[in-house]
């Protein structure tokens, strides 16, 4: 990845590659939200494949999809609990510990804001897109640690059996968000499914990982040369900078113009434990209000189906 190379983190770059990664989290084009919520609702599964239909189409997704949409093969190692291969010297305490960037600070939360630039990187790739959930993205959990095991050990891992496993976890979990519309709507593309009239949202490769994305959670560059934690940034007597008229980056706008990726310094030297309180609080109030909305669409999608299974059912026994 060009940007990765250019902003001087050539391990994340290399780590990305050796995973087949590259492809996927470069992922833009087209979205259609409807046309995914269809595909995700009429979803069924074997062992290898994903079956839906959408319009009327049938959609299979074997592994000749999944190489030439987004070029991942269906081999290396499955992650989860049930799948020990290749973990027999992981253990998850000691693991995280090594992440840090103080690997003398004793942590049992597994917050993602103490750790080092690499596992911090590949943290923010692993929990907002190749494993995406719709709470909590401060904390790791154990799959997350795993995933990053097999990352910086350069452990080739399964992704299409990691995302395919995570498409059908949503159906089970409310707090599995939709995941994958970037990816479903290139399916559809794919299998020339019509998007004439369909609601259509446009996403850019550069929404997703930028010098911005970086500075928001909570790194910032130095020298415009390299990047280091915010946190460790104030720790070296950095004060933030006061624009004219004596007003602090704190009073300034939070998000700069689009195309400026200047990292923003108003970050409180308390820690990037505060720094992430009141952003976590807000967005986890945005976060519930859809998980709400989510769940009562999908009580009253099965209170119709109920109705309508007793429907037919009573048509069947009156002949």
């Amino acid at each position: 990845m060009l940007w990765l190379k250019e902003e001087k983190l050539d391990e994340v770059r290399v780590i990305l590659k050796f995973q087949n990664l590259e492809k996927f989290v470069r992922l833009s084009g087209n979205v259609y939200p409807d046309l995914v919520k269809v595909f995700l609702t009429n979803k069924w599964y074997d062992e290898d494949t994903i079956y839906s239909q959408v319009k009327g189409m049938d959609i299979c997704i074997n592994d000749e999809v999944w190489l030439e949409v987004v070029g991942l093969q269906n081999d290396g190692i499955p992650v989860g609990r049930s799948h020990a291969i290749g973990l027999e010297g992981f253990n998850k305490a000691r693991f995280f510990k090594s992440c840090l960037r103080n690997t003398n600070t004793e942590s049992r939360s597994y917050l993602v804001c103490g750790l080092a630039i690499t596992p911090h990187i590949l943290a923010f790739i692993i929990i907002w897109q190749l494993t995406p959930r719709g709470f909590n993205h401060t904390v790791l959990t154990e799959e997350y640690l795993m995933l990053m095991y097999y990352l910086m050990g350069k452990i080739q891992v399964n992704w299409v059996s990691v995302i395919k496993e995570h498409i059908i976890k949503i159906r089970r979990k409310v707090e599995y968000r939709i995941p994958y519309v970037v990816l479903i709507s290139h399916f559809i593309e794919y299998f020339g499914i019509d998007t004439e009239g369909e609601l259509l949202e446009l996403v850019k490769t550069q929404n997703e990982i930028s010098a911005a994305t970086l500075s928001k959670i909570g790194l910032t560059k130095v020298n415009d040369d390299h990047w280091i934690c915010k946190a460790d940034y104030y720790s070296l007597d950095h004060q933030p900078v006061e624009e004219a008229g004596g007003v602090g980056t704190s009073d300034a706008a939070a998000t700069t113009e689009e195309g400026n990726d200047a990292p923003m310094h108003d970050v409180p030297p308390t820690g990037c434990e505060n720094y992430f309180a009141g952003f976590e609080e807000k967005m986890m109030n945005q976060l519930h209000t859809m998980h709400e909305e989510e769940r009562s669409h999908h009580q009253y999608c099965e209170t119709r189906c109920s109705m309508i299974q007793k429907n037919e059912l009573f048509h069947t026994y009156q002949f």
